[in-house]
């Protein structure tokens, strides 16, 4: 025995006495009841007999004998493993004359297998292995006189491979079991007559071993065994049972595309085609492997080609209709599903689809799945109908001009938009900051990519803090800081109600928003680049376990002022619009509100009756007088905290963009009040997204209904025909509109179609838009077919946003959660290389949803998200200053540049304001850390805005926790740092047709003027021994739920590569991970396990590494928000609105100041205020419910879908890899043999269940005095569709 069964034995199984193996004596035992008897009495050591010198046949067979009674005992169940190994250490050693004991010790073998454990079926003992080495030597070098220990190996291998898991596959392929069984098979095709007793188990064996050996094929072109197994094929033509055997193994080699090539060239199409016969209830079992072995075979393109060349794809549609038309009973669904994945492989081609659509195949299949829809058990079926039509459905370009959006702006100076080559689908932009865009044909690739993508350069990974501009720039940033050079003198005579507007927006002073200093300007004695990493600055100033409660703040103040001072901001801020005409006269600011829906009735009692008559009598038309729209300003509520549509209209008039917008969108107008109730993620529907894909391919079969008439164009309006009877009317030129194109397709369904970014022909996500003249309780359906994410929230119950102006007037100004039947799939658009500008390979995916419309003749407008616009946040920024406490609250508006577009890009300082003049009260305010905020640098992510007001509010407002944050920080935010893409309704880029969250690594001032000075700012703070104590970037994602931040960790990136981390030298302050740990516990929304501290390659040049690596913030995060929902948490099952992405902003207030109390040096009385502060009850209600949502968190952030959903229609795979459905039919035929018989008839009414695959078998089962019934020609003949095809 090898030292390996050895330390096996030995370790594994315990001892059943004192007696070591020299002292046994088998001969004292004298006979087999002895042997048995000895072991009942546990006289003898089991392991010992295990590794004992046996050395004469007559011991072993006493030995083997007493065994072989005593191992069906229960008692002895836990010893198998010295059983086995006992035996096979008698077959090793058997040799020439002890045929009789190998053929004994091969029985018990099968024996001991039989009573194996759970716990033992987990194991792989190198000693079954060593059978298939036996197999091998027999086969190679012993005569046939051994056959009975040939068949006994091969069914013990059977035995040993029918239980437990694959892994006892995986260890007998690792150790050659795939060669030694080919081999076999080589040997045994070679005997005259052929011995189908050694030749079944052996091509059964094949058949399962071979699935699950990737190298399969290509071990069977080196053994030369593909002619060989054909040679079987076409020898038992007439034996339906052997020809089943032959085809499992064809099945499997053909599964490896090289070898189905050599066997297509071979014949085995013809051969197949010689078996597969129309509808009959004979020899089905025999059928279905010849049509999977069809099918596995037309994975090969060559085979598909050849097919389609000699006529196979029509006679492969008829025979489907035949089988479909006469299985009533349905009880030959995987022969249906074969013929079809037939047609799904021949349509791989361009030429198979071709021929598919020329020989009706589209109409044959649709008609037949009509009428499947109505079983459930038929999903199969339907799933690959589905699959089939959506791939030959003929690929159509956008019905647009060009893929480029339909606005450009020209760049400064020579520079020019360069569009993305994207090669294939997964080269699309990564969502959010993290989200990566795959393409799921090539899925086992792409998991091995991620891994590929971490960076794994520990040199890369340290922080590296150097400028990337010359050290003099930065002096222009200190007129950004003038909080660390204010005296305050004036703090208790300054009235800082009495600043304009123009004021708080000022830019630099005396320093243009581009400017570049020469080399003569004189360097600030202070500045100085300090060279210090996250590591080498070692962690946090004594991180103290801080035990004061935390408190979850859930209200917010709301916003009070008097009417006299609302008065006084509305002079303010229309004299600002005025300033605003005049710094800028070419450009026209003749803003109207758009029209109101046509029934006036329901807002003309909203008004004096003096102002009836204003009213526009024109349905729909424009209220272009002035006296209508003050009076209807004056008529709002002014309910809803922080808006104002006076500030707003003032603001907006401001607003540069290219389509130079006349319109304001009434719900950006009248303003947005939370719901009073959060809307539970939308339950999908069963079978939604096949229903919706069917009903585009009626559109191209059954057109009849299709009207096809274009509604709204944004590039052509002389084109469209709105107002058309019973039509809607669309609009979108409105501050972050986006639709480009809508097209009616019947009488409620309509077609759309989103704008690509400004100089760019990709990024479609984001839509905003108007509709109007609907009727009441309709449900129209909208189709957004040009869509690139290859996967969405829609699919996991996230709805889109609609505001009902009717509802808005009627004391419900609110967006809501809207539509049904959502659902997100590939469609047939493709991007071409002339509309592309050259780009080949985009898909399109479509969402779908239907909306019944809560009003007749209202007007809704629709979004992605909740809306935010430019001038929505600049009102707001407004009225924050004026409704703050200028005594407590330090408030600096400054502008940080002017965009490409020539927009403003606010800078805000916020802080408390220090409580004296005495020097100790300075020292305090200027030495609070900073803390550095930013949002919206996708356009598209307008939840993050939302995030970004809840943190605004709570930091200006009165409460004393935020009183408290604002003497622990200075906070430097950018609350929109992408105004242009915002303001022309982009998703991602700015107006260079640049994503900006990947500049940062070389931004130029020229295009990336926010990016350029934003990372110049920190740049300065850094210079000065400042650097921000916290970095965070607000964002959205859309393929995930929760709220979660990515960080920036050296030894989890490298963990997570599988490297090895040597922590004496890489040493790494633990500190990134406080923060979240916190929010996990006082933020609904908030989980932990979301989060990521990974660096990726391809993340390199984002805010968060970019911030982490140059200016060595050890917290520098992105903050990642849903547009859906949560799964876990008080949250949980809800979709999230304003009021918990609000909520989120002030919790990471909240957050900010529990980290300064646990992480940094705090005074007695901060810590005595904030003692005080901190309740907590509330701190253990949130822990506790906290505790209980997250008790069973998963890994994977999406939850599985009620429907497969198949994003993917042109992939190749249809998850025939899982070769389950092969083994259950191999393992049905062998209970078949043992006598396990079904009754015929019981099984024939069940379907897809183990009895109906079990009545395949009983159907053409030989009768009870012949072991095989020989097929005729008239059941196996040609089919008459093949009959013209060479062979």
């Amino acid at each position: 025995m090898n030292a390996g069964n050895y330390c096996y034995a030995s370790i594994t199984e315990p001892r059943l006495s004192a007696v070591s193996a020299p002292e046994i004596s088998l001969c004292s035992a004298g006979s087999e009841g002895g042997v048995r008897n000895r072991l009942l009495c546990n006289e003898w050591d089991l392991t010992a007999l295990s590794v004992c010198e046996l050395g004469k046949t007559q011991q072993r067979t006493l030995l083997l004998r007493g065994l072989r009674g005593q191992v069906n005992t229960s008692a002895w169940k836990q010893h198998v493993s010295p059983c086995q190994i006992i035996f096979t250490r008698t077959l090793k050693h058997s040799q020439g004359s002890d045929k009789n004991l190998r053929l004994r010790s091969v029985r018990h073998w099968r024996w001991v297998c039989s009573v194996n454990t759970p716990e033992e079926q987990r194991e792989v003992s190198q000693s079954r292995i060593t059978l298939v080495g036996q197999v091998q030597l027999r086969e190679e070098g012993e005569s046939s006189c051994d056959k009975d220990v040939i068949l006994n190996i091969l069914s013990v291998l059977t035995d040993l491979l029918s239980l437990g898991t694959s892994r006892r596959i995986h260890y007998m392929i690792s150790k050659g079991g795939s060669e030694a069984l080919l081999q076999a098979l080589t040997t045994a095709a070679q005997t005259e007559p052929l011995d189908h007793c050694t030749l079944l188990p052996l091509l059964r064996l094949l058949a399962r071993v071979g699935q699950r050996d990737r190298k399969f094929g290509l071990k069977v072109q080196k053994a030369d065994a593909t002619d060989i197994i054909l040679s079987l094929a076409r020898r038992n033509l007439g034996h339906h049972l052997y020809l089943t055997h032959c085809l499992w193994v064809l099945q499997v080699c053909a599964s490896n595309v090289t070898t189905g090539a050599t066997l297509g060239i071979n014949g085995a199409m013809e051969l197949l085609f010689k078996v597969i016969t129309p509808y009959s209830k004979r020899h089905v079992r025999t059928v279905r492997a010849a049509i999977e072995a069809l099918a596995a075979l037309l994975k090969s393109k060559s085979n598909s080609r050849r097919a389609v060349n000699r006529g196979y794809l029509g006679g492969l549609l008829r025979l489907y209709q035949d089988w479909h038309h006469n299985d009533v009973s349905n009880n030959y669904i995987y022969i249906r599903r074969g013929l079809l994945l037939c047609l799904k492989h021949i349509t791989n081609i361009q030429l198979g689809r071709e021929t598919f659509l020329g020989s009706r195949g589209m109409e044959i299949l649709f008609t037949s799945v009509q009428d499947c829809l109505s079983c459930k058990n038929l999903d199969p079926i339907i799933t690959t109908v589905t699959q089939i039509l959506r791939k030959c459905y003929p690929k159509e370009p956008l019905p647009v001009a060009s893929v480029r959006s339909s606005y450009s702006f020209p760049l400064p100076g020579n520079a020019k938009a360069e569009l993305p080559c994207e090669g294939s689908e997964g080269d699309y932009e990564s969502d959010g900051e993290e989200e990566d865009e795959k393409d799921l044909d090539n899925e086992d690739v792409e998991n091995k990519e991620e891994d590929y993508d971490l960076e794994t350069d520990v040199n890369k990974l340290r922080s590296r803090p150097v400028l990337d501009r010359p050290e003099e720039e930065l002096r222009q940033y200190e007129a950004m800081c003038p909080e660390l050079s204010h005296n305050f003198q004036e703090l208790e005579s300054e009235s800082e109600e009495e600043k304009t507007l123009e004021d708080r927006a000022e830019t630099l002073p005396s320093t243009p928003s581009h400017f570049i200093p020469s080399a003569t300007f004189v360097k600030h004695p202070n500045y100085r680049w300090r060279n210090q990493s996250v590591t080498e600055m070692g962690p946090d100033p004594g991180e103290k376990d801080f035990k004061i409660p935390l408190q979850s703040w859930t209200k917010k103040e709301k916003c009070r002022w008097d009417q006299t001072d609302e008065k006084r901001d509305i002079a303010e801020a229309v004299q600002d619009a005025d300033s605003c005409e005049e710094e800028d006269p070419t450009s026209s600011h003749g803003l109207t509100l758009r029209p109101l829906p046509k029934d006036a009735a329901c807002y003309k009692k909203m008004f004096y009756s003096e102002c009836e008559g204003s009213i526009n009598p024109n349905p729909g038309g424009r209220l272009e007088s002035s006296y209508t729209l003050t009076n209807l300003l004056e008529k709002h509520q002014g309910d809803i905290p922080f808006h104002s549509p006076h500030f707003y209209i003032a603001r907006a008039k401001c607003v540069k963009s290219i389509p130079d917008y006349k319109d304001l969108a009434f719900p950006d107008f009248w303003g947005h009040q939370p719901p009073p109730y959060s809307k539970p993620m939308l339950e999908r529907k069963y079978g939604v997204q096949r229903d919706k894909v069917l009903d585009d391919v009626r559109r191209l079969i059954q057109p009849g209904d299709v009207i096809g008439r274009t509604v709204f164009d944004l590039d052509e309006p002389s084109c469209s025909s709105p107002g058309a009877p019973g039509c809607l009317t669309f609009f979108s030129k409105f501050e972050s509109g986006n639709l480009r194109k809508a097209i009616q397709v019947r009488e409620f369904e309509y077609d759309l179609i989103m704008n690509a970014d400004v100089n760019s022909n990709q990024h479609h996500q984001w839509f905003y838009f108007e509709v109007r003249d609907m009727k009441l309780a309709v449900p129209y359906r909208f189709n957004i077919i040009n869509c690139e994410k290859f996967n969405s929230q829609f699919n996991y119950g996230m709805q889109l946003v609609m505001y009902s102006v009717k509802e808005a007037l009627q004391g419900r100004p609110r967006w809501l959660r809207a539509g049904h039947d959502i659902c997100y799939y590939k469609n047939h658009y493709r991007c071409s290389a002339a509309a592309g500008g050259g780009v080949r390979g985009k898909f399109y995916y479509t969402l779908t949803f239907s909306i019944k419309f809560p009003h007749t003749d209202d007007v809704c407008y629709l979004a992605y998200h909740y809306p935010y616009t430019y001038s929505t946040m600049m009102s707001h920024l407004d009225i924050l200053e004026q409704n703050r406490n200028p005594k407590k609250v330090y408030w600096r508006q400054q502008t940080l540049c002017q965009t490409l577009g020539g927009n403003l890009c606010p800078l805000l300082t916020i802080t408390a304001m220090p409580e004296s003049k005495k020097g100790d009260d300075l020292e305090q305010f200027y030495k609070r850390p900073y803390v550095f905020l930013m949002a919206r640098v996708h356009p598209g992510e307008s939840n993050a805005s939302w995030v970004m007001k809840g943190t605004l509010e709570f930091l200006v407002s009165s409460d004393p926790i935020a009183d408290l944050l604002r003497k622990c920080f200075i906070f430097k935010i950018v609350p929109m740092l992408n105004p242009d893409g915002v303001i022309n309704g982009n998703h991602r880029c700015s107006l260079s047709g640049d994503d900006l969250n990947r500049q940062w690594l070389a931004p130029t001032s020229r295009l990336h003027p926010t990016i350029y000075h934003a990372k110049g700012l920190l740049y300065y703070l850094r210079s000065i021994g400042r650097a921000p104590l916290v970095f965070c970037d607000y964002h959205g994602h859309s393929q995930k739920k929760n709220v979660f931040v990515y960080g920036c960790s050296i030894k989890e990136t490298l963990w997570q590569a599988g490297c090895m981390v040597d922590t004496d030298i890489i040493t790494e302050d633990v500190g990134y991970r406080t923060l979240p740990k916190i929010l996990d516990k006082v933020a609904p929304a908030f989980v932990m396990n979301s989060c990521s501290f990974l660096v990726e390659k391809s993340r390199e040049s984002t805010a968060r590494v970019v911030v982490w690596k140059e200016m060595g913030v050890l917290r520098s995060y992105t903050m990642e928000s849903t547009y859906c929902g949560c799964s876990h948490g008080l949250y949980k099952g809800l979709q999230l609105g304003t009021q918990e992405l609000e909520e989120m902003g002030s919790k990471f207030c909240l957050g900010l100041l529990i980290l300064h109390l646990k992480s940094l040096p705090c005074s007695k009385k901060v810590m005595a205020q904030a003692a005080l502060l901190l309740d907590p009850e509330e701190e253990i209600t949130d822990r506790t419910q906290r505790s209980c949502s997250n008790s069973s968190l998963e890994s994977d952030d999406e939850s599985p879908c009620v429907e497969e959903i198949d994003y993917n229609s042109d992939s190749c795979s249809d998850g025939e890899e899982d070769f389950s459905e092969l083994d259950q039919e191999i393992q049905e035929y062998l209970s078949w043999v043992e006598g396990e018989k079904e009754d015929e008839g019981a099984t024939m009414g069940q379907t897809c269940s183990s009895k109906a695959l079990r009545g395949l078998y009983i159907s053409s089962q030989p009768s009870s005095n012949n072991t095989a019934l020989p097929l005729h020609s008239a059941s196996l003949g040609v089919y008459s569709g093949f009959q013209s095809s060479p062979v």
